[in-house]
């Protein structure tokens, strides 16, 4: 498994020349995003489609 340091040394290897301190602030912020998300759903912190639909939509039922 790579480290979090390996993770970001890679992610800025992508980055083009001209990326900005915001170009890779935002990359690391999605990263981020993604992991956590990943996480929820490996321990199983999801819920289904229509409940989201549900909850969004503003319906009591």
């Amino acid at each position: 498994m790579q480290t979090t340091k390996e993770i970001v040394r890679q992610l800025i290897e992508h980055l083009p020349d001209t990326a900005t301190f915001d170009d890779i602030m935002y990359e690391l912020y999605v990263r981020q995003k993604i992991e956590t998300g990943l996480k929820a759903v490996n321990e199983g912190r999801t819920i289904p489609h229509e409940e989201a639909k549900r909850r969004l939509l503003g319906h009591a039922n």
